[in-house]
């Protein structure tokens, strides 16, 4: 199991975790997934971008996307975002994941966390505040595992709950 950054050689693989996705009719979780893989090539240049920080919608952070890889396919996708803007406090934070809807329940998402710490970490980040709906009992455990400590809730306008977390990506001990 490994995380990797989007790259053509893994274009099938990501193909067939795009097109569960959107059989599932859910919600593209992370936002990012939204952008349809065709062409491949132009997907590829669009995370690439949002990774400088270039051609980025208003209200959008610079971001770095990982795609988590076990088995040969596409298991999960996690953005990190450098840094937040005040609306990300509430509801969204740092890192955003999610996990092929046929491969929850698994593990996966404890896993694409821990390793999206590490690269938080080499992008230079002290803490990351994450976010979830406190009906996601997989993401809070997922969280709670990889360090994070609750901060007060927070009710969105159209009355969601949401639980935020911080997690410490530096060491006390140094």
């Amino acid at each position: 199991m490994q995380l990797v950054k989007p790259a053509i050689v893994y274009a099938h693989m990501y193909r067939a975790f795009y097109d569960e996705w959107v059989s599932s009719g859910e919600a593209f979780v992370p936002y990012i997934i939204e952008h349809r893989p065709e062409p491949f090539e132009t997907m590829l240049a669009i995370l690439h971008n949002h990774e400088r920080g270039v051609g980025i919608k208003p209200l959008w952070m610079q971001s770095s996307t990982y795609w988590l890889i076990d088995d040969e396919q596409v298991i999960g996708v996690v953005n990190i975002r450098h840094e937040l803007v005040d609306y990300l406090y509430n509801e969204g934070g740092h890192i955003v994941y999610g996990i092929r809807p046929s491969q929850r329940q698994k593990g996966y998402a404890t896993e694409i966390l821990r390793l999206a710490l590490q690269q938080a970490r080499e992008l230079g980040l002290m803490r990351v505040l994450l976010t979830c709906e406190a009906d996601n009992i997989g993401s809070r455990k997922a969280i709670e595992y990889n360090g994070g400590v609750s901060i007060e809730d927070y009710i969105t306008e159209d009355g969601r709950y949401i639980k935020r977390y911080w997690i410490s990506l530096v060491d006390d001990a140094a």
